[in-house]
């Protein structure tokens, strides 16, 4: 799928932009509306999914204090606090130091985070408990990371570029416990990934000594003491957006997660272009409580999206606010750049803002106190998967999603 397009530095900026994730999601919608999509929306069912979603909400945080949804959650799997353990081996007086080093950690756990498949366990020798998917994903990338691997120097706690250049497959196999009896979705895509953030540190503006959580000190030099989370988000996209493996990118800027979609527009041409932004903006999200944490204010977290994956769009399906006008699809071999994916992820999108205003009406919390990033990590991340858990075997997606590793 890998092509130059020929945008305009102003098109460029607005595909990298929420607002443009929300605006190209409702052409989707009309799309839908008018049946010439791959799916039939049934706003009937909204209310019996907020409820759902509600319910679930306080079933999980009863005290309605929550989270952003990010990759620290993953981190503290089985009530076991790993990140407070990692806070605990940093330098207590160096608090720049300190960001650097989690955000660090947290940057390439995202980006090891796409599905790992139904088959995929990790064992923790320490404690002995078991974990599979996002979970054991999270808990496999955190023993990876502290092992020292991601470093140059083989030991510290940080990554830096020498160190990411140098990941293996055979590494990631290693620490993911990975084997013909345990096998991992996408062990490839995931160990590109890393190698590339090591090429993407070449960019000494924003990673100024060759390391990831040089971010921060991008940030805070641009932005001060209050950063928006939508700085954060550009700067994640600028910083890693040359990361993703052949795909489509505009005067010589990687687009990351955007799309084309057939009935848009041309091939090749703006119209038709979709962007989505999942794991970027999971990024972002998984930024925020380290940055915060350094002493930074950071606002305007409503203006980013939900996160277009299969937990939150397997609960549009499951739900039946989503169906397909082809039931047999859902048993097709699916990749990310099919139409019907791209109209499954940016649905999810615009159905997430749906159910997030209704949350927060319901609760009588603003989109300011209670972000969409709330909402996900409360309701409706953890209610897809419940409700995949409900419906098939092993939970699975309600799709059948062939992934590289790199967007799910």
């Amino acid at each position: 799928m890998s092509q130059n397009l020929n945008l305009t530095e102003k098109q460029v900026n607005y595909l990298l932009s929420p607002a443009a994730i929300r605006e190209r999601a409702q052409k989707i919608l009309q799309l839908t509306e008018s049946g010439k999509g791959h799916f039939e929306y049934h706003p009937e069912k909204l209310d019996e999914t907020v409820d759902y979603v509600l319910s679930v909400i306080r079933q999980n945080y009863p005290d309605l204090n929550i989270p952003f949804h990010s990759r620290w959650g993953h981190f503290r799997a089985g009530q076991i606090d790993r990140a407070k353990k990692f806070r605990s081996l940093l330098d207590p007086t160096d608090k720049m130091e300190r960001v650097r080093s989690q955000l660090d950690l947290v940057i390439t756990s995202v980006l090891l985070d796409a599905g790992a498949g139904a088959d995929w366990k990790y064992l923790e020798e320490s404690t002995k408990k078991s974990f599979a998917r996002s979970e054991g994903l999270g808990v496999a990338s955190y023993y990876m990371f502290t092992s020292g691997v991601m470093c140059s120097d083989g030991y510290s706690m940080k990554a830096d570029q020498e160190g990411l250049l140098k990941v293996t497959a055979s590494d990631l196999k290693k620490y993911f416990q990975v084997s013909d009896s345990n096998p991992l979705v996408g062990v490839e895509g995931r160990v590109q990934l890393l190698n590339n953030l090591g090429k993407a540190m070449e960019n000494r503006t924003i990673f100024k000594d060759g390391r990831p959580g040089n971010i921060v000190d991008y940030l805070a030099a641009k932005c001060g003491q209050t950063i928006p989370a939508t700085e954060i988000f550009r700067a994640v996209l600028d910083g890693l957006g040359v990361i993703w493996p052949g795909r489509l990118s505009a005067n010589g800027v990687n687009l990351g997660d955007v799309w084309r979609h057939s009935q848009l527009g041309d091939a090749g041409s703006f119209e038709s272009l979709v962007p989505i932004h999942k794991l970027s903006q999971w990024m972002t999200y998984s930024l925020i409580e380290p940055i915060e944490e350094a002493g930074f204010k950071v606002t305007q977290v409503e203006g980013l999206t939900g996160l277009a994956e299969y937990r939150n769009g397997g609960l549009m399906l499951d739900s039946g606010l989503l169906t397909l006008r082809n039931p047999e699809a859902a048993q097709t071999p699916l990749t990310p750049d099919m139409d019907l994916i791209v109209e499954w992820r940016a649905l999810t999108v615009l159905l997430l803002d749906m159910i997030g205003e209704r949350v927060q009406k319901a609760l009588n919390k603003s989109a300011e106190d209670f972000p969409l990033a709330k909402v996900l990590e409360g309701g409706t991340w953890w209610a897809g998967r419940f409700i995949a858990q409900q419906k098939r075997a092993g939970g699975t997606p309600p799709l059948n999603i062939q992934s590289d590793g790199t967007v799910f």
